[in-house]
């Protein structure tokens, strides 16, 4: 919706085109996209409660990682059910609040992502690199407070890079061509060039994304540089097998994150950037539980544990 102030017109909402192209899908793409959605929220909170019942559990990584599935689900939160309620309707809209408070709640979580991963990287450091000192640098208030940081510090990034985008002047057209509020779409909106808000989202998308896949990557050389260090196959395939899981999420999660966000604005692309979107606004948060269970004996011990025993318990 456009209203006139003055001379100009100021966008008051905006139309959400999403799948809309593709109307023929949209019945399929809801029932995916549920199914989905509710082995994300499924597949997390068994996560985080397994790792809250298990007391040998109750180590940094899987404090980490009982914190980046909860992370997940408030990601997805803010993202998927207006999409598929958007699914259902003949002409999904969003306000212009909404569609800001969108923006700075997956903005918020998906850099609160980013740097969880980067101290699950610096855990995994610490614990091959420097294994005499892991229960002493990686002590309880610790992770307590590099948690908070992780928390405060998303969400700062969260709130610059929506505020910088919202103050653009948006005077039409104000359709999205995309499901959800993202920057680069909101971006291709906005009336003329600013150059300084979009240099300033760019800059802390950069910073956001590369500077802590940069020190992940450092985490590995020197995780790396250790593990070639140990004499033995079976002691370097150990070491290597309690990073594989957090090297295959950040990989998936990165790569999408790197495609969409680090880009000139000219760059931005339609049927390519909704697939990539998909895959890290619905299929990664439902692949990283999976990820994590099957390749991690204790969280599989452990959900036997539970599982197993309700299930004897129900056929008693």
């Amino acid at each position: 919706m456009l209203t006139d102030q003055g001379n100009q017109s100021v966008v008051t909402e905006f139309i959400l085109i999403g799948f809309s192209e593709f109307p023929y899908l949209k019945v399929p793409l809801f029932v995916l996209f549920s199914i989905m959605y509710l082995a994300i929220l499924a597949g997390n909170i068994i996560i985080v409660t397994t790792i809250r019942l298990e007391s040998a559990l109750h180590i940094p990584m899987y404090f980490f990682l009982s914190v980046l599935s909860s992370s997940e689900v408030c990601y997805t939160l803010s993202i998927v059910p207006n999409m598929l309620i958007n699914l259902l309707k003949e002409n999904p809209s969003i306000s212009f609040l909404g569609c800001a408070t969108q923006m700075f709640s997956f903005l918020g979580f998906g850099a609160v992502n980013c740097i969880l991963l980067t101290l699950m990287g610096y855990d995994r450091y610490v614990s091959i690199c420097k294994p005499l000192h892991y229960a002493i640098l990686m002590n309880h208030r610790f992770c307590t407070k590099l948690i908070v940081f992780a928390v405060i510090t998303g969400f700062i990034f969260g709130t610059l890079e929506t505020t910088f985008t919202v103050n653009l002047p948006f005077c039409g057209p104000n359709v999205i061509h995309h499901f959800f509020c993202d920057l680069a779409p909101l971006l291709g909106l906005a009336c003329g060039r600013n150059y300084f808000g979009e240099t300033i989202v760019f800059l802390i998308c950069f910073m956001v994304i590369f500077c802590t896949l940069m020190l992940i990557l450092l985490s590995y050389l020197l995780i790396l540089n250790t593990i070639l260090k140990i004499p033995t196959t079976e002691g370097k395939r150990k070491a290597f097998s309690t990073c594989a899981s957090h090297l295959i999420v950040v990989v998936v999660h990165f790569g999408c994150a790197s495609i969409i966000y680090l880009r000139p604005k000219s760059r931005y692309t339609l049927n390519a950037d909704t697939f990539i979107s998909v895959t890290y606004t619905v299929v990664t948060p439902c692949l990283n539980p999976v990820v994590y269970s099957l390749r991690n004996k204790d969280v599989q011990i452990a959900l036997k544990k539970y599982l197993g025993g309700r299930t004897c318990a129900r056929k008693m």
